[in-house]
């Protein structure tokens, strides 16, 4: 057994599952920092998306000129653009067609918008699960690889006559870097899933606030006609 006590050595010195354990979660670290990362991005362009388009939307614009001017990207629309351009081009649609009742337009306009929602909602909440997976699993693989270095450490004890502490330690050691790997792995996902995860509740009922907002205006404008 090595006598250096630096990091480096108590990992070269681990048994194969100890070694194989700190890999996994090495590599379950650095995706977890990436999404991370990328869930933070994206969550701020979201914000900033909804600020803009509620200046261009409540800045008094003809509704069927912000229609327009949306339609040509209509493929890459996200967020408020995509609920409202969904909702008023089954709006324009329905009214242009034989639909004379204001309520089955309103209907039809309402379960477009619903289902922009759901998709805009599933892009918010992507790879969450991920860093809550993570959060939950990564200190049990960490407390599998020390359980499994203890074991270990103990049993090679039994091919000698007398046990000291300097034969047990580093086995110890390095059974514990496992944990500790865990650990690393998992604080980071947690903290980051509860924050995320409160950012997509808020953005979320920002997107339902508008929604009603949006109906409550195509509900005027489908019953004065």
């Amino acid at each position: 057994m090595a006598t250096d006590p630096s990091l480096w050595s108590f990992i070269a010195n681990a048994s194969l599952v100890v070694k194989l354990v700190l890999l996994i979660l090495a590599v379950t670290s650095i995706v977890s920092w990436t999404m991370i990362f990328q869930r933070g991005r994206f969550l701020k362009q979201a914000r900033l998306s909804i600020r803009k388009f509620e200046e261009r939307f409540w800045a008094g614009t003809d509704l069927g000129k912000l229609y327009d001017e949306l339609k040509p990207n209509r493929e890459a629309l996200s967020g408020l653009a995509h609920i409202f351009y969904a909702g008023f081009n089954e709006f324009n649609r329905l009214r242009n067609s034989s639909v004379v009742n204001a309520d089955a337009i309103m209907q039809g306009a309402e379960r477009s918008m619903r289902i922009a929602l759901a998709q805009e909602v599933d892009k918010l909440e992507q790879n969450l699960s991920f860093l809550a997976t993570v959060g939950s699993t990564s200190p049990y693989v960490g407390l599998f690889g020390t359980v499994w270095g203890i074991m270990t450490a103990f049993r090679s004890l039994g091919a000698v006559q007398q046990a000291t502490i300097s034969m047990v330690a580093p086995g110890i050691s390095e059974a514990l870097i496992a944990t500790a790997m865990g650990l690393f792995a998992a604080i980071p996902a947690v903290i980051s899933y509860n924050h995320y995860a409160n950012a997509v509740e808020r953005l979320t009922n920002h997107y339902y606030t508008f929604q009603d907002e949006f109906s409550a205006i195509l509900h005027r404008q489908a019953h004065a006609q």
